[in-house]
C-alpha cells in the first residue's frame, strides 16, 4: 500500500495530463470477482465515472456489484481478513528491511570516508613535515613564503579532513540509532508474521479436513445415484469457474449470477419434483430452503 499510493497518485496526474492535452479519458472497473460477472450485453460505452464510484466494489453494473459484495463477504467468512493481514505485514517487513539496507549502506559509506580521510591526514602530515625540513634549506624569501604557504594548506587539509570524519561519525551515530530501532521492529513485526501464518494454515488445515471429509461423502453418495447424473454433475463442474454444479437461487437469480429466473421456474424448483438448470451457466438450480437443508447437514458433519 505504501507503495501503490504513489503510483496512484502519478495516474491521477497521467490522466488529468490526457484529458487536458489529448482529450483522452481513461475509466477503469471491475467486471467480476470470481465467477460473479458483469452481463455481456451490458453497455460498456455508456459507463461513467460517478457510475463505477458509486459501487464499494468499483463496478458500474448495480445487481453484479450487489453479487460481487455478497461473494467477497463469503470468501472473508471462511478465512476472515487473515489474508490481508498476511500480506501487509510481509509488505511492511519487505519495507522495512529495505530501508535497514539503505541506512546500513549509509554506514559502510561513512566508514569508508573516515577512511579516505584518515589517510588524506596522513599525507597532508607526511607533506607538512616535508616541507617542514626544506625551510631549513631555503635560499632567499620568496622560497620561504612559498613553503610556508604550502604548509598552511596542508594544516587547512588536515582540519578539513578532521571535520569530515566528525561528520561521519555524527551520521554513523544516527544511523546506528535508526538500525537498532527498525532491527526491533522488524523482529517484532516477524514474530507478529510467523503467529499470523500459523493461525492461517490452522484455517486452512481445518478446510483440507473438510474438503477431505466431504470429498469421502461425495464418493459415497456417488454410489446411490444413477450413472448418467452423475455423469452430468461431474460436467457441469469441469464446465464452471469455481466447480459449483448446483447452486441456489439468490435474490431471484441462479446463485453467484445476474440473469433473473423466472417465477414459474422458481415454483417448479421449489416443487422438487425435477432437476432444473440454468440456462444461461448450465448448473443446476435448487430452492434456497434445500440449500439451507444441505448446509445444515453439512455443518452436522463436522460438529
Amino acid at each position: 500500500a505504501r507503495e501503490t499510493i504513489g503510483r496512484v497518485a502519478g495516474g491521477a496526474v497521467a490522466r488529468e495530463v490526457l484529458k487536458l492535452y489529448s482529450g483522452v479519458e481513461v475509466l477503469a472497473y471491475v467486471q467480476s470477482v470470481q465467477d460473479v460477472r458483469m452481463p455481456e450485453d451490458f453497455d460498456r460505452d455508456s459507463v461513467t465515472l460517478e457510475d463505477v464510484e458509486a459501487s464499494m466494489v468499483r463496478c458500474p453494473h448495480p445487481e453484479t456489484a450487489e453479487a460481487m459484495n455478497e461473494r467477497i463477504d463469503q470468501i472473508r467468512s471462511i478465512r476472515g481478513e487473515l489474508p490481508l493481514e498476511v500480506e501487509d505485514l510481509e509488505n511492511e517487513i519487505a519495507g522495512l528491511n529495505k530501508r535497514l539496507e539503505s541506512f546500513e549502506n549509509e554506514i559502510k559509506e561513512s566508514q569508508d570516508g573516515i577512511k579516505f580521510e584518515e589517510n588524506a591526514i596522513t599525507t597532508s602530515k607526511a607533506n607538512h613535515k616535508k616541507y617542514e625540513a626544506d625551510l631549513k634549506k631555503v635560499r632567499n624569501n620568496r622560497e620561504y613564503n612559498a613553503i610556508v604557504k604550502e604548509q598552511e594548506f596542508q594544516e587547512l587539509e588536515i582540519k578539513l579532513s578532521e571535520k569530515k570524519i566528525a561528520q561521519y561519525k555524527e551520521n554513523i551515530d544516527s544511523k546506528t540509532s535508526v538500525i537498532d530501532e527498525l532491527k526491533d521492529k522488524i523482529k517484532d513485526r516477524k514474530s507478529h508474521l510467523k503467529n499470523k501464518n500459523s493461525e492461517l494454515g490452522e484455517i486452512l488445515k481445518e478446510t483440507e479436513k473438510e474438503e477431505k471429509t466431504l470429498l469421502e461423502k461425495s464418493k459415497e453418495f456417488e454410489k446411490k445415484i444413477e450413472d448418467n447424473l452423475i455423469s452430468a454433475y461431474k460436467r457441469i463442474r469441469s464446465n464452471v469457474k469455481n466447480g459449483l454444479a448446483i447452486v441456489p437461487v439468490e435474490r431471484n437469480a441462479s446463485g453467484g449470477s445476474y440473469f433473473t429466473i423466472p417465477p414459474q421456474v422458481q415454483m417448479e424448483i421449489a416443487s422438487r419434483q425435477k432437476i432444473i438448470t440454468d440456462e444461461y451457466s448450465g448448473r443446476i438450480l435448487v430452492d434456497p430452503k434445500l440449500a439451507e437443508e444441505e448446509m445444515e447437514k453439512m455443518k452436522s458433519i463436522f460438529s
